[in-house]
């Protein structure tokens, strides 16, 4: 058997049967695209229908490795609520319990480690308003300041007060930190802003004098991707064919 299975869940809604399945399925484009960290952050989903039950990666195993059948269920108290051979990172539930908590809208979480986000989380402008990319987060983007690893409970107030209504934070010193209202929603803005970081950084290493735009056509800009995001936006998010693709390459993830 698989060693990064867990226990066959004998009864589960097909609610929570599909929130496993985009979940290890979001992991495993999280690695295909570089943007893991071997087993260093994570991403959540809740539970359908269960309140503050959310979905986590088992501690220690590479995204790559992550199944819709070894994912655990935890609390908002960081409590596993089945059973299970895998523990979860503090770190992880610290950091994801304080959003699910507080944001009722949130309920995909993703946090990365990539070289792109840590590097602009390290300047003390952080993300310029640049690109096309990066004009989505025009004052559409919060900052939580260094605390060291995020494993003091008291933490997660701060984390809270700090991400307000966004869907994007950068953790500064750390690394980027994203939500949504589905799993490929979430996955949608973690890609545009992990491009934001490294469209960023090209230009600043390309020694070039970069083209500043008015307030007002970043503003424009800005409102035009919260219409095209708004709740109940008929447009595609792509999710579907994102697990087609990845079906072709690594169907071991929906494994239940």
């Amino acid at each position: 058997m698989n060693e990064t299975r867990t226990v066959q869940h004998k009864t589960m809604s097909a609610a929570e049967r599909q929130a496993r399945i985009d979940l290890a399925a979001c992991y495993r484009l999280i690695a295909l695209n570089g943007m893991d960290d071997m087993h260093a952050t994570h991403i959540s989903a809740r539970v359908p229908g269960e309140g503050h039950h959310f979905l986590i990666n088992p501690y220690g195993l590479l995204f790559s490795q992550v199944t819709a059948s070894n994912l655990v269920k935890i609390d908002i108290d960081g409590r596993i609520v089945e059973d299970t051979p895998h523990r979860v990172n503090p770190a992880g539930f610290v950091i994801h319990s304080a959003v699910h908590a507080a944001r009722d809208d949130a309920m995909c979480v993703i946090h990365t480690h990539t070289v792109a986000g840590i590097a602009i989380a390290c300047l003390e402008e952080g993300l310029w308003p640049l690109s096309q990319k990066s004009l989505r987060f025009y004052r559409r983007i919060a900052y939580h300041d260094y605390e060291g690893k995020a494993e003091d409970l008291d933490e997660r107030a701060r984390l809270v007060r700090d991400l307000g209504p966004h869907q994007a934070m950068i953790l500064r010193n750390h690394g980027l930190l994203v939500c949504g209202a589905t799993v490929g929603r979430a996955y949608k803005t973690m890609v545009n802003l992990e491009k934001s970081c490294k469209i960023q950084l090209a230009v600043m290493s390309s020694g070039g004098k970069p083209i500043r735009l008015s307030e007002a056509v970043m503003e424009h800009a800005a409102r035009q991707f919260d219409r095209d995001d708004a709740p109940g936006e008929k447009r595609p998010d792509g999710w579907p064919s994102l697990l087609a693709r990845l079906d072709g390459l690594d169907p071991g993830y929906r494994d239940l």
